[in-house]
């Protein structure tokens, strides 16, 4: 075999279809673009108008809220805290931290925090420094003996908000 030989398998690759070609390409004259008017030309086109009616995205009500400031938060299961710490990942002498977690691996980055969720079970007795816990998760750690210390959130200066877009659009 030469290189002049190697070609696709049949059927791989069609040419593209070149309008406005003259007649004789099936896609002359108007070049599938159908009649006159606004459609026909080029660039422009109305999304969403319905002739003058009230287009139905006007129609609907707004539905919904965009909080302005969302948390982003890790989310990490009993089971996993409970894994770690048999693999001697993370210490169960030491208060459970965002940056504890991060440090054995069950988080990739600190974000905004973490929320301990409650899938799994939980043998060791530990103190958790958490901004969020699910009632199932702070149950299975007061079941083991442990606590959970809710922590607030930082205020965030006034700057820095109100530089935040607040919606969609």
């Amino acid at each position: 075999m030469k290189l002049n030989q190697i070609s696709d398998n049949p059927g791989a690759s069609k040419a593209r279809i070149r309008v406005g070609r003259g007649i004789g390409s099936g896609k002359g004259k108007q070049a599938g673009r159908g009649g006159k008017g606004q459609t026909a030309r080029s660039g422009v086109r109305i999304k969403g108008f319905e002739g003058g009616q009230m287009p139905l995205h006007r129609r609907l009500p707004k539905r919904g809220f965009v909080n302005p400031a969302p948390r982003d938060l890790n989310e990490v299961n009993i089971g996993r805290i409970q894994a770690a710490i048999d693999a001697g990942k993370l210490d169960s002498g030491k208060a459970v931290t965002i940056e504890a977690l991060v440090a054995a691996g069950l988080c990739a980055r600190p974000r905004d925090g973490v929320k301990i969720l409650g899938k799994g079970e939980l043998k060791s007795k530990l103190a958790f420094e958490v901004f969020g816990a699910s009632k199932s998760a702070v149950a299975a750690i007061e079941q083991a003996g442990g606590k959970v210390s809710v922590l607030e959130r930082p205020a965030e200066p006034a700057s820095a908000a109100s530089g935040r877009q607040t919606g969609p659009g």
